[in-house]
């Protein structure tokens, strides 16, 4: 966690080589991610793309979304989280490895 604030939270977060984060949503919140270091190979709505160090995701809000790291090397990413509420029961997940609800 950098920062928690009432109208944002921002954190760093690093995926390992062959690591995912679920398939999920959220109904308070979106997200912008920037890429910082590795590849991340996000999903957004169905449509499959790879990032780069310093491009951004934008992720609106209720927008299915995924990140991965398809690479040999840590992922690391920015996320800024922006809306009315940022706890982790706004998470919805659908798809998930570790069988989070």
């Amino acid at each position: 966690m950098l920062e928690d604030t009432d109208t944002h939270k921002v954190k760093k977060i690093k995926v390992n080589p062959g690591g995912k984060l679920s398939y999920q949503f959220h109904h308070k919140r979106a997200e912008i991610w920037t890429i910082v270091k590795g590849v991340g190979r996000v999903t957004l709505e169905g449509a499959i793309k790879d990032y780069h160090p310093g491009e951004v995701v934008q992720i609106p809000l209720m927008a299915k979304h995924r990140i991965q790291n398809p690479g040999e090397e840590e992922l690391e990413f920015v996320e800024v989280q922006h809306g009315t509420y940022f706890g982790e029961d706004d998470i919805v997940r659908i798809e998930d490895d570790y069988n989070r609800k």
